[in-house]
C-alpha cells in the first residue's frame, strides 16, 4: 500500500469513495451525492489552504482518502489554529486491510510536522467500530452530542474523539 498526496487524476476514485455509503449508512450526514466538479473544488481549496489530502493506493487503485481541516473556523477564532478535524473514507472493497489505519497515522504524522497540537474526529454514534478504531490509535472520547444531526428521517448523535499530538 502506498500513501501519497492526492491529485486531479484521483478525483473519480475519491468521489466514488465519498459516495459509496450515502444512500445506505449514516457515516456521512448528507443525502446528496458528491460530484467530480465539487470534489475538484474541494481538492483545490485544500491545496490552497496548505492542508493535506492523502490517498491510499493498492496495486494502482485508490482505495482510501484522508484529510484534515480547520476546526471551528480558526480564521475567525484563532485560538483553534493548532487543532484540526480529520476525515478518512475507505472503499468498501478495501475494508479490513489496514487502509484507514495507514491514512490516520499518515495524517497524524503530517499534523505533527505542521506543528499542530490536537486532532479531532467526529463520528456517528451508530458507528461504534469507528470509535473503537480511533481508540486503538490513541484517540480518547471527549464528548457525545445527542440528536444534533438528521438523516433517513431520524435524529443522530455525534461522538467526538481527540488525540493530543
Amino acid at each position: 500500500m502506498d500513501i501519497r498526496n492526492a491529485n486531479s487524476d484521483d478525483l473519480d476514485a475519491i468521489t466514488h469513495i465519498y459516495n459509496q455509503y450515502i444512500a445506505t449508512r449514516t457515516i456521512e450526514w448528507t443525502e446528496r451525492h458528491h460530484t467530480i466538479e465539487g470534489r475538484k473544488a474541494w481538492l483545490g481549496a485544500k491545496r490552497d489552504a496548505g492542508l493535506p489530502v492523502l490517498v491510499a493506493e493498492i496495486e494502482g487503485d485508490v482505495v482510501g482518502v484522508g484529510t484534515y481541516g480547520d476546526f471551528r473556523d480558526s480564521t475567525a477564532r484563532e485560538g483553534y489554529r493548532f487543532t484540526v478535524e480529520h476525515s478518512v473514507h475507505v472503499a468498501e472493497t478495501a475494508q479490513g486491510r489496514g487502509v484507514g489505519r495507514a491514512l490516520v497515522l499518515a495524517l497524524i504524522e503530517r499534523a505533527r510536522i505542521d506543528g499542530l497540537h490536537a486532532m479531532i474526529g467526529a463520528i456517528d454514534a451508530e458507528n461504534p467500530e469507528s470509535v473503537a478504531f480511533h481508540e486503538q490509535l490513541g484517540f480518547v472520547e471527549v464528548g457525545r452530542l445527542p440528536e444534533i444531526g438528521t438523516k433517513f428521517g431520524r435524529w443522530l448523535d455525534l461522538v467526538l474523539v481527540q488525540k493530543l499530538l
